[in-house]
């Protein structure tokens, strides 16, 4: 019987953690989101926040950008050949990445990159008492420092997405057509036509929009409740990469099914 007891007691215990753990993450968005008009207005400081994790993080994108619309190419164009349908090559290669592929890959690769980077930095802030001196000088941390880092984020993947769509386009135009020898014109021709500007690139936008958010809300809410020790900032840091996945793999599947069913 007292078993049972610490059971449903540790399991209560647990749900009102979770409890308290969404509501402060809530309020941290709340607080994120209304702080960030009055960041628009410092245009330096979000341009330098732009920077940091957007142009440090273009060269990975880039580069697997490339390499994912070479296998696409490689392995599309083995599977269209069979039903005599390699003139859509193209088409397969620009679907796949708009849709799909580029705005999830770019923002798991953003994730592993800047959100991490994002967290040690408020982490450390945070352990090294510079939050609480602000506080202290009558600055308000989360529109100081949470919210051009945010606004940042929300900015940055959707342009690293539709820098790893043309790249990846590319890497598929040079294994379909320069390495395997398919038709360049029908290449393009079948993409112009079929790719449409609303459906597929205008949704492809807004997925990228909404995984910028979630990595900027994860990354910032896990350094600025992260505990003022090594250990509570690589928990953080860590914390960062799952949660953040998760929410953007879960969340794909909702913006899929509803954009697309």
């Amino acid at each position: 019987m007292n078993a049972l007891a610490e059971k449903i007691a540790s399991l209560g215990a647990w749900v009102v953690n979770q409890v308290l753990y969404a509501g402060r993450f809530g309020r941290l968005t709340w607080l994120v989101l209304r702080s960030c008009p009055a960041s628009l207005r410092r245009l330096p400081l979000l341009a330098q926040q732009i920077f940091f994790v957007g142009n440090r993080s273009l060269l990975i994108i880039a580069i697997s950008g490339l390499f994912i619309g070479a296998v696409l190419g490689l392995q599309g164009y083995d599977i269209l050949v069979t039903y005599g349908s390699e003139e859509a090559l193209g088409v397969l290669v620009a679907l796949a990445l708009i849709r799909e592929l580029g705005p999830v890959v770019t923002a798991l690769l953003f994730a592993g990159r800047a959100g991490t980077s994002l967290t040690a930095e408020i982490g450390l802030m945070r352990s090294g008492e510079q939050l609480s001196a602000m506080e202290m000088m009558g600055v308000d941390p989360v529109q100081r420092v949470l919210a051009p880092r945010f606004l940042a984020t929300t900015i940055s993947v959707p342009i690293l997405t539709l820098i790893f769509n043309a790249v990846g386009i590319l890497g598929g135009w040079l294994v379909g057509v320069v390495l395997i020898g398919s038709d360049a014109g029908a290449y393009w021709s079948h993409m112009q036509s079929s790719v449409d500007l609303f459906e597929d690139i205008g949704n492809g936008f807004i997925k990228s929009v909404v995984f910028g958010v979630i990595v900027g809300l994860v990354a910032l809410f896990q350094g600025f409740t992260s505990r003022a020790t090594p250990a509570g900032v690589s928990l953080a840091t860590t914390r960062t990469v799952i949660v953040s996945s998760l929410m953007i793999l879960g969340f794909d599947f909702i913006m899929t099914a509803l954009m697309f069913a």
